[in-house]
């Protein structure tokens, strides 16, 4: 019996995938290895990917090689890739929609004597606490309290009524965008509450309380987001990788199987559990990418050689290439494959025009002089 790397499941030696997690069995010692201690030499591929730099830019030396980390080992991990900015590709959870604003509400009844002006007292706090800059409105309010102008008073609140309102109709919009994307991966409950008591306040005029529910919500979806935006990312990552494996023209089947349970993982809220396998799968699918992914950069090299043949500037190439030997000693897949996916893109806009028969067939023919010329 075997040990799988990714879910620790006990595995007989002549089987071809883990029983657990579905992991070929032939990518067990890939992962193990990637997922094990960091330190000594640096892998082959990170000094393949160093020759290359230098086959390219004959001026530097190859990148040294520095410590790789493991996969949590760093808080920039996943610096680039914020849970908002990376939108799940397979919703793991059905989301349940929550009803929109419907509205801004009416403007409140005209007022009078003191109600008045604690009403404006009122909305000049939440205004500021919302960071809304009044200055005009609040010097209004001041002097018709000086000149006891209660029309004036009362046009100036309900004029910053409406400011305020149209201001947490906004972000009541932006908190339901961000619900809506983190309840794709786990469940939501205090936050739909808080939103539909916001709603249900915003509904009524109660602009002091929308306010309260709307930091209410900003607190739990943040503490949501924190606690599980390892796993998203990891997620997210193992997504990117698998449909770079496709482009690339390769098969990621072998690997999918850490990652489909990791998926589940996550869907049952079972988060240690998700990030493990997660991870595991992230360097699954590494094994079964590197050799095509290093065949693509021998073949972009070659494209950027021929470019600066043509006096092109490759610099920005050049950095980015550097970037995707950074990103891979930190284990950091996505920054690896986004630093990739820059230079195709930088070798596909600058690839030469054709040259042969079609082009000449294109070409415009010079006009023959007649035969009576």
């Amino acid at each position: 019996m075997v040990v799988c790397p990714a879910c620790g499941a006990e595995t007989p030696a002549s089987a071809t995938e883990c029983p657990s997690c579905r992991l070929s069995s032939g990518l067990f010692a890939a992962v193990r290895e990637a997922a094990g201690p960091s330190g000594g030499d640096d892998p082959v591929y990170l000094r393949t990917i160093a020759e290359l730099i230098q086959s390219v830019d004959l001026s530097s030396p190859a990148a040294q090689p520095t410590p790789t980390s493991s996969l949590f080992a760093r808080s920039g991990r996943f610096s680039g890739l914020g849970p908002t900015e990376a939108p799940l590709e397979h919703p793991i959870r059905e989301v349940s929609p929550l009803r929109p604003l419907g509205g801004l509400p009416t403007l409140p009844e005209s007022g009078t004597g003191a109600d008045l002006r604690r009403r404006a007292e009122e909305y000049l706090l939440v205004a500021r606490r919302l960071n809304l800059d009044l200055t005009g409105l609040s010097d209004r309010v001041r002097a018709s309290g000086l000149t006891d102008d209660e029309p004036s008073l009362d046009a100036a609140v309900r004029e910053i009524f409406v400011h305020i309102a149209s201001t947490l109709a906004e972000e009541y919009e932006a908190e339901l965008a961000r619900r809506n994307e983190l309840s794709q991966l786990v469940a939501t409950p205090s936050a739909d509450v808080e939103l539909e008591a916001l709603r249900r306040a915003m509904a009524v005029g109660d602009l002091s309380g929308a306010l309260r529910r709307l930091l209410h919500v900003r607190d739990e979806l943040g503490r949501l987001e924190e606690q599980w935006a390892t796993g998203r990312v990891l997620l997210t990552e193992c997504d990117l990788m698998v449909e770079t494996i496709r482009e690339l023209g390769g098969d990621a089947t072998p690997a999918l199987g850490p990652l489909e349970e990791g998926r589940k993982s996550l869907g049952n809220a079972h988060r240690d559990v998700a990030e493990r396998l997660l991870a595991r799968a992230a360097f699954a699918l590494w094994a079964v990418l590197e050799p095509r992914f290093l065949e693509e950069l021998r073949h972009l090299r070659d494209r950027l050689v021929e470019f600066r043949g043509t006096g092109g500037d490759i610099l920005p190439a050049l950095a980015d290439l550097r970037e995707i030997a950074n990103e891979l000693r930190r284990r950091n897949f996505a920054g690896m494959i986004t630093a990739y996916r820059r230079i195709r893109a930088f070798a596909d806009r600058n690839e030469p025009a054709p040259v042969g028969p079609g082009a000449l067939e294109t070409s415009p023919t010079p006009e023959r002089p007649s035969p009576s010329a």
